[in-house]
């Protein structure tokens, strides 16, 4: 839910505050920037929109605040690394299917956002939606212990 996600943005960030590398990407954002990307995350999957709605935001936002960062991907690992770590940390669910689902958003997203920030100017135009991430077709052999 909406405070899980949150208590993951805003965990994660407080550690990428003293991160060497990641550190000076952050250092200018405001201090609810956390919280804006627990609202796009969870709106991205399937929750209400927070992003959008509550905070005004949308896909080109988003696009637009990566726009000439020059991320690369080592920084995009590190980022993704810490925010798994973070994940385990604060005990959010650790099932195949959630965590594959998450990490799989997690990829593509980040992927994007090193793509964005190359860009000079915003390839997502105003009104496009929001991306809608699936939790997809497990199709594997994971059965949850209480169906056991």
């Amino acid at each position: 839910g909406k405070e899980t996600f949150e208590k993951l943005t805003e965990v994660l960030y407080k550690k990428i505050a003293d991160d060497k590398l990641l550190a000076p990407v952050f250092q200018n954002m405001s201090a609810e920037h956390h919280r804006h990307i627990a609202h796009f995350i969870a709106e991205v999957c399937g929750g209400p929109k927070l992003y959008t709605e509550g905070d005004g935001g949308s896909h080109a936002t988003m696009v637009a605040h990566h726009v000439g960062k020059r991320l690369d991907d080592t920084m995009r690992k590190r980022w993704l690394d810490m925010l798994l770590e973070t994940a385990d940390e604060i005990g959010m669910p650790d099932d195949p299917e959630f965590r594959s689902s998450l990490v799989g958003y997690l990829e593509w997203g980040s992927r994007l956002a090193v793509l964005n920030s190359n860009a000079t100017e915003n390839p997502v135009s105003e009104g496009e939606p929001m991306p809608k991430w699936g939790w997809g077709e497990t199709g594997g052999p994971y059965i949850p212990e209480e169906n056991n």
